[in-house]
């Protein structure tokens, strides 16, 4: 364990013995880090949290505070983070609230540019991008491969769907349906992550029938009830059925 003598670690936390700590740093009781995680100077991490193997922490993050919903009473609420993400300069991360199930988390392979804010009880997938600033009000829920573009602020309780990209400056206000490009103030559907989903190893073939059901939902002027009647005698493979399933779960409804 390389803590340097200027940190400041509660004897309570748990450490893995291979994990950095730099100087001014605190961490706090109720944390527990494990292997191969190298937390930088200046950075506050707060418990109950829990971090997983191989993370970066960069200067003046400020990881498992308490949150600033005003219904938050001290409650011991939590944080968990996966394996293998980094989080960049002055990111702020809380737990959660006992109003939703007291937990806030983030996956693994993620990266959390400069300045991003995962608000409390927002549950991250993996291998996701928050480009710098980029906002996430309580309650908000992103799914595998989604990206979202610097300064973009999401609405509480909003639906992030999964390989979906939010332009940046983009304000969302409703949720965001799986494999969806969104942009604009407030967002609105702009075409399907087709570029996205080519570097994922998506076949055309598979592309393709996702297209045909983007323009099922977004270009024949049906109502959702009626595009989500056609799309459920379409949807006969896993890619199709996640676009559904990412529609039918909205309980804010979706961007158009």
């Amino acid at each position: 364990m390389a803590i340097h003598e200027q940190a400041i670690v509660d004897p309570s936390a748990q450490i893995a013995d291979d994990v950095v700590i730099g100087p001014w740093t605190y961490i706090g009781p109720d944390v527990v880090i494990d292997e191969g995680s190298w937390i930088s100077s200046h950075v506050v991490i707060k418990g109950p949290t829990q971090i997983g193997k191989r993370n970066k922490v960069f200067q003046f993050s400020s990881v498992g505070e308490d949150c600033q919903d005003k219904k938050y009473s001290g409650e011991p609420t939590r944080l968990v983070i996966g394996d293998d993400n980094v989080i960049r300069e002055s990111c702020t991360i809380h737990r959660g609230t006992v109003q939703d199930a007291g937990i806030t988390s983030i996956g693994s392979r993620n990266l959390l540019m400069a300045y991003t804010h995962v608000a409390h009880d927002c549950i991250v997938g993996n291998d996701i991008i928050l480009a710098n600033n980029a906002t996430l009000a309580g309650h908000v829920h992103v799914d595998d491969w989604a990206i979202l573009g610097g300064g973009t602020m999401v609405h509480q309780f909003c639906k992030i769907g999964a390989h979906s990209m939010c332009a940046g400056g983009s304000i969302v206000l409703r949720d965001v349906p799986a494999y969806v490009m969104a942009g604009g103030q407030s967002a609105s559907a702009h075409g399907l992550n087709s570029e996205g989903l080519k570097r994922r190893g998506y076949t055309p073939e598979t592309i393709l029938s996702l297209k045909r059901a983007y323009k099922v939902v977004y270009r024949q002027g049906l109502t959702l009830a009626q595009a989500t009647e056609i799309l459920n005698e379409s949807a006969d493979t896993p890619e199709l059925k996640l676009f559904l399933d990412s529609i039918k779960r909205s309980d804010r409804g979706i961007i158009r």
